[in-house]
């Protein structure tokens, strides 16, 4: 398009196609020469630059020299002083400015280190300063030792040494060389900022010679002007029709926009209807869990009525009787709260007392338990690591667990077999078992050799009530409790099994660094056959917002000798406690309303540290964690008379040897 203008311009007699070439030409060379210019120019002053570093690094070069020297020449006089008067914090100023010295040689080495003589050089001088080092170095040890006049015999001697003024002659030697090196950079800087002003000028020249090629420029301009303006009329037309392929691309993007919202809103819809069908799954669940519980509760209440109703009919006939009927109706409560302690576990809301131990040592020292569980035919092979890893975790629900999946294994081998509990020592990456993070593990594995679990059975072993035994040989909680105590604990529990050849579960605890733990609060003793009530006539003040289980508690407590008092929650205990100071001990319960019992301990150890405290409790909830119960006696409900005088026992007994309170000096009048 250039091209036509030009020839119309040369048939209309205008300038000849000729010169605008020419024109061009011309341009194209000063444009040229301009770059190459610039290009020297901007080579020159680099140079000039790099010129003007160099003479920088040598004034930075003998500036080190002279502050090296002047350092070690400090650090010698604050030596002289320090064997003088042994002050320490001369002693200080030596010791600082000496090593401020050798961290200027090193600076000197960074700086010289594309110099290969000054390399030398300075390697040369870092071999006598470790040589001075080393003469003057005995002298401040004397004066650090108090030795007296020994430190300053050996600075005196090195003194006479060569080496100080070998080490300023080396000194010397960098700068002179440097003030060497600087000469002769001046002189390059002086010719490079010659040759720089000569190329400013040419480039002036060559200026004056562009704006003389700018005016013949301005001529081919103006023909590109009447050019352009043809050009931006063809530019609008182009323009209307870009505007209209630009709606046409607007209304097709409102239709997919409109597609993408009903695809969203379609995405929702499916969203919602498997939200309900989980929420119906769940519910599902939630039946066969109450139905479960409600079949086992109702068997277990059945024993419990009916012993205690034929008691009662009995109850003025033969003594054994009673007594047989009483036992079965406790032998059903305790079944139930059995069954209360695997819910809770399963649903992560029993509290757990966890501390330190070792897997292995519970292992073995339950051993004969499990051994007499199992019988006589069933032989029992164990593994442990040679040094044993610590976790923290409740020791009765561990206990409980291999105590469950042994039983489990000995129905599974039908009562004979083998039976192998295998503990080790494991570091487990990132998410290698299911969501575990990495970290160190104690694995626990209870294999045994039985008939095994069908495939699709498998996955369900876990799952609330559910069981692979005959009909009335299990509830199905206990490998759920299994899986929620490994689960409370930090940890996970994993099956696998192989039909005909046996079941092995493995138990993964996180590791526990033993580092003096606090000591957790301690369950109640089980129950024994008899109580013997130590601190007979205590005063025991009872908090209990259920009047039922209150009474309970105080006929309890009457009837092993001691002086209950009642109250409904932790206010009234408080004032209480202001107006009756000879109360021995608090009985209190965990979950009450206004106040619990944790927040009620929480007060008396404030106000009342010497009164001991029993917590009673059958689900913590929100009451708080176990590291709240730290510090008292734990009772958990349902409880027998034994119980409660076990706790109380114990309780009373800790606070008369600790606090040396008025209990303990009864007891010694008894004595």
């Amino acid at each position: 398009m250039a091209e036509e203008p030009i020839a119309a311009a040369g048939e209309e007699g205008g300038p000849p196609p000729w010169r605008a070439l020419w024109v061009s030409a011309a341009a194209l060379l000063a444009t040229l020469a301009l770059i190459g210019l610039i290009f020297m120019i901007t080579w020159s002053n680099r140079a000039r630059d790099e010129a003007l570093g160099w003479e920088r690094r040598t004034y930075e070069v003998m500036l080190l020299t002279r502050t090296i020297d002047a350092t070690i020449a400090r650090s010698e006089a604050a030596l002289g002083r320090y064997v003088l008067d042994e002050d320490q914090n001369t002693g200080t100023a030596y010791y600082n400015d000496w090593r401020t010295a050798g961290w200027h040689i090193s600076q000197l080495q960074r700086r010289l280190r594309d110099d290969p003589e000054q390399v030398r050089r300075v390697a040369d001088l870092l071999t006598l300063f470790e040589r001075r080092n080393l003469e003057i170095s005995p002298a401040a040890s004397a004066a650090e030792r108090r030795e007296g006049s020994g430190g300053l015999n050996i600075l005196y001697q090195a003194a006479q040494s060569a080496t100080l003024p070998a080490l300023r002659a080396q000194l010397e030697a960098i700068a002179r060389a440097e003030r060497d090196n600087l000469a002769r950079r001046a002189r390059a800087t002086q010719i490079f900022v010659a040759r720089t002003d000569a190329f400013t000028e040419w480039l002036g020249w060559l200026a004056i010679l562009i704006g003389i090629g700018a005016i013949g420029l301005a001529v081919l301009a103006y023909r590109a002007f009447v050019e352009g303006r043809k050009a931006r009329r063809e530019a609008d037309s182009e323009a209307w029709r870009a505007l209209e392929l630009e709606r046409a691309v607007q209304e097709r993007t409102r239709e997919l926009s409109d597609a993408n919202e009903r695809l969203k809103a379609e995405a929702t819809e499916r969203a919602s209807a498997e939200a309900q069908l989980r929420q119906v799954q769940k519910m599902e669940a939630v039946g066969q869990l109450t139905g479960g519980i409600a079949h086992d509760f109702n068997n277990m209440l059945a024993v419990v009525v009916g012993g205690l109703d034929l008691a009662r009919r009995r109850l003025h006939g033969p003594r054994r009787e009673v007594e047989f009927h009483l036992d079965n109706a406790m032998e059903g409560a305790t079944r139930a709260a059995a069954l209360t302690r695997r819910l809770l576990a399963f649903a992560r809301a029993e509290p757990l007392l966890p501390e330190a131990m070792i897997p292995s040592e519970r292992v073995e020292s339950m051993l004969d338990l499990v051994d007499r569980a199992l019988g006589e035919r069933i032989t029992i092979h164990t593994r442990f690591p040679e040094t044993p890893w610590h976790v923290w975790a409740d020791s009765t629900q561990l206990e409980n667990a291999l105590l469950n999946l042994a039983v489990n294994a000995r129905d599974a081998m039908h009562g004979s077999g083998e039976l192998m509990i295998d503990v080790d020592n494991v570091v487990l990456a990132d998410e290698e078992i299911d969501d575990l993070p990495a970290g160190d593990y104690v694995k626990i594995a209870v294999a045994d050799t039985g008939s095994g679990i069908p495939p699709e059975h498998l996955e369900r072993v876990f799952e609330p009530f559910f069981t692979t035994k005959p009909m009335g040989k299990g509830t199905g909680l206990g490998l759920t409790q299994i899986f929620g105590f490994a689960r409370q604990s930090g940890g996970h529990a994993r099956i696998a099994s192989t039909l005909g050849e046996g079941t092995t579960v493995t138990l993964y605890l996180p590791r526990y660094i033993v580092a003096e733990p606090a000591k957790p609060a301690q369950a109640a003793a089980a129950p024994v056959a008899e109580t013997r009530t130590v601190h007979p006539g205590a005063v025991i003040l009872v908090v209990e917002d259920d009047p039922r289980v209150s009474r309970s508690t105080m006929g309890a407590l009457e009837e092993l000798g001691y002086r209950p008092l009642a109250v409904p929650g932790g206010r009234e205990a408080l004032e209480t406690l202001e107006t009756h100071p000879e109360i021995d001990l608090v009985v209190t319960d965990v979950m009450m309303p206004e106040m619990t019992g944790t927040e009620l301990a929480a007060a008396l150890r404030r106000l009342h540290p010497h009164v001991p405290i029993v917590f009673v409790t059958g689900y913590v909830g929100e009451a708080g964690e176990a590291e709240e119960l730290v510090g008292g006696e734990l009772l958990r409900k349902p409880f027998t008379v034994a119980a409660l005088a076990r706790a109380v026992e114990s309780a009373l007994g800790a606070q008369g040897r600790v606090s040396g309170s008025h209990l303990a000096s009864t007891g010694e009048a008894a004595e």
